[in-house]
């Protein structure tokens, strides 16, 4: 049996674990380019002050909570999240420009970039170590196919 999807449903939110709010605003906001959502105190269930800071990139509907690590369960999985492997994925209209954005910023990228069948693609870690793909549109002209 097939089941099929409820109407109306996509994911908005995730939590990418950080070890400082700011350093983490800095980062998405002023290197990669996204924009600051949100950044309002909160509490967290302890009692104890906590921040609640939302990034996402332009226009984007999927949004980023940005999490910092408290105790030593959260701080060990501070730029480990997927385990090593690629765990989220940036997609961009022009591929080249955010590279060279990305890489006048500091960002460590751990692959040339290369083109696929499916488009352009590098990999990076973002502020706290995790593993991202850049992916863009295969930058060659698709030549027409004549019948």
């Amino acid at each position: 049996m097939v089941r099929r999807g409820a109407a109306g449903m996509h994911l908005s939110l995730m939590s990418l674990i950080v070890d400082d709010y700011d350093e983490a605003i800095r980062f998405f906001v002023d290197v990669v380019g996204f924009e600051l959502a949100e950044d309002a105190p909160s509490v967290a269930k302890d009692g104890t002050p906590k921040r609640w800071v939302v990034v996402q990139p332009p226009g984007g509907e999927t949004r980023l909570l940005l999490a910092q690590a408290r105790g030593e369960r959260q701080q060990a999985a501070v730029g480990d999240q997927f385990a090593g492997r690629v765990g989220l994925f940036l997609t961009v209209d022009d591929f080249e420009a955010q590279y060279d954005r990305m890489i006048a910023g500091g960002v460590e990228f751990t692959t040339e970039p290369r083109t696929e069948p499916y488009g352009r693609i590098a990999v990076w870690r973002d502020v706290a170590g995790n593993l991202w793909d850049l992916l863009g549109p295969d930058p060659t002209p698709q030549a027409d196919v004549q019948e």
